[in-house]
């Protein structure tokens, strides 16, 4: 092998590309029902850049590719979970919280393991940063240690376990999955004909239930009469039937307060009103409300569904629009035409990557994490990647800066997350593998591999106590916090597969980042400063 690791040595994006490859191959594999996906990419780089470095080749992906894949992951990811984020924050403070205090007893762990088995604090640094897998931490504390080698050694020992050990926890978090109370109700539709005879107009009902329904056709006065699309002031008559759509539950509660559920269903005629799913690719409406885009004034139609990826939302006047979504409209079939072409129904909506947003967007995340923050103790910075994520999330909840969008559709920002990831995962396997031989030799690296699964399961067994018993969180959700507290994109990859790429992962993941990244930095800063 060692005239092919002299050759790869030499070409660095050919390298790249092959461990993304036979990587990506490897973890399709599965063992016990599980494979590793992604993340097969990282062990498999791994274990070259180790092998290559015994035969006397380093076999390293440059760090600025890797810096670009990684803040190109998780400035994706701040992109699709932006829309969703405030709700989740003001779900989600307690848990924050309580990883933060778990991230702080993890540390003062490492300290008393650390001075039990008569390690120096620059090697227990670099193990705390290794074990829950965050260079930044590593940065900070060799800087804390006057640039010493040692927290390498204790980040390169301890990193594969973090690795390993997170995706244990994750797997476990995973199994309970079938349990979870916190999955999307899935959106039904219902023909109700109304009995009663309070005359309700459907706003009305709509604001009774909290805006968790919607109505899209109705019809009035008899079977002679046409089918219309609904509107906020059609007002319910006896024998009037409806359309309503939303949670199995909320249509449940509808049915019984207007009359019951018909055998006619308003949907199957199609003469006068039509439906179909049109998507989203003109840049005018993206990033507005449904309501700002009034296609009932303009078209006499109605949008009682939206499609965002793989997950159907109701279409709430409040609902923010993005670029790829494919929205159910109900319209007149003689200006179906019309509504398709205003709302663009092409295929560059689910692929435009907005180069406007994705150029100034990751600058100004870029920028964000190069900011030094002064601290009585020292001073530290967030990072590229914490930045891009902040700045992604605040991106993708505006959704609109005047004539700019400021998303990209989810199809795109999927890929492109997928594609920065791998990029990532190739270039810190090849760099933990040219360093780990380097630790082995230390004579103490079995002390600092012990104390790194210390901290590793302390935060993942931690995690998940207290997420399921304190919290009651689901265990999708959950997996996306393991891998959002430990940093590592290998994780939240291995989520992803196992859930097919459920939102849940992506929020959970985004929810705890930027504290997990800023309290690590801190902390690491701290420990190699002892």
């Amino acid at each position: 092998m060692t005239p092919v690791f002299a050759y790869l040595a030499q070409q660095e994006i050919l390298l790249l590309f092959l461990l993304v490859g036979f990587g990506a191959l490897l973890g399709h594999f599965k063992i016990g029902g599980v494979s590793l996906g992604a993340a097969a990419v990282l062990f498999l780089a791994v274990a070259v850049g180790a092998w290559a470095d015994a035969q006397g080749h380093k076999l390293v992906v440059p760090e600025t590719l890797g810096g670009f894949g990684l803040i190109l992951f998780t400035f994706s990811v701040g992109l699709m979970s932006g829309p969703n984020f405030a709700a989740a924050l003001r779900r989600g403070l307690a848990p924050i919280l309580t990883m933060v205090l778990l991230l702080v007893i993890a540390a003062a762990a490492a300290v008393g393991v650390g001075r039990l088995l008569g390690l120096e604090s620059a090697l227990v640094a670099g193990a705390f940063a290794g074990a829950l897998t965050n260079t930044p931490a590593l940065a900070a504390a060799r800087e804390a240690a006057g640039h010493s080698p040692l927290p390498t050694v204790g980040y390169a020992v301890t990193y594969i376990f973090g690795v390993v050990g997170m995706l244990i926890a994750t797997s476990l978090a995973l199994r309970h999955r079938g349990q979870d109370r916190d999955a999307p109700t899935p959106l039904v539709n219902c023909t109700v004909r109304v009995e009663t005879a309070e005359r309700p107009s459907i706003g009305q009902i709509g604001q009774r239930h909290g805006g968790r329904i919607r109505f899209s056709r109705v019809r009035h006065g008899g079977m002679m009469f046409p089918v219309l699309p609904a509107a906020e002031d059609d007002v319910l008559c006896r024998n009037d039937l409806v359309t309503v759509v939303g949670p199995a539950d909320e249509v449940d509660q509808v049915v019984r307060e207007l009359g019951h559920a018909s055998s006619h269903v308003l949907q199957a005629d199609r003469s006068e009103i039509d439906y179909r799913r049109i998507t989203l690719s003109n840049g005018k409406i993206a990033g507005r409300a449904l309501a700002e885009v009034n296609l009932l004034e303009r078209f006499g139609a109605t949008v009682s569904r939206v499609r965002r990826g793989d997950v159907d939302m109701l279409a709430s006047d409040q609902l923010v629009l993005q670029l790829g979504d494919r929205l159910r409209v109900v319209a007149p079939r003689e200006r179906m035409a019309e509504v398709s072409k205003y709302i663009g129904d092409s295929a560059r909506g689910l692929s435009d990557v907005n180069p406007i947003a994705l150029g100034l967007g990751m600058a100004l995340g870029i920028g964000l994490g190069k900011l030094v923050i002064e601290l009585p103790v020292g001073h530290f910075a967030i990072g590229s990647a914490a930045g891009t994520l902040l700045v992604g999330l605040l991106l993708g909840r505006l959704g609109r800066i005047g004539p700019f969008v400021t998303t990209l559709p989810v199809t795109a920002a999927q890929a492109l997350s997928e594609l920065g990831l791998l990029i990532f995962l190739a270039q810190a396997g090849t760099k933990a593998g040219a360093q780990i031989g380097v630790a082995f030799t230390s004579g103490a690296w079995w002390k600092i591999a012990l104390l790194g699964a210390v901290i590793t399961l302390l935060v993942g067994l931690g995690l998940y106590l207290a997420m399921r018993h304190f919290f009651a969180m689901g265990g999708t959700r959950l997996s996306g916090v393991m891998a959002g507290t430990q940093t590592q994109p290998a994780v939240l990859a291995f989520a992803n597969g196992r859930t097919g790429h459920d939102s849940r992962v992506a929020e959970g993941y985004a929810l705890v980042y930027p504290a997990a990244m800023i309290s690590k930095i801190l902390l690491g800063q701290l420990l190699g400063g002892l």
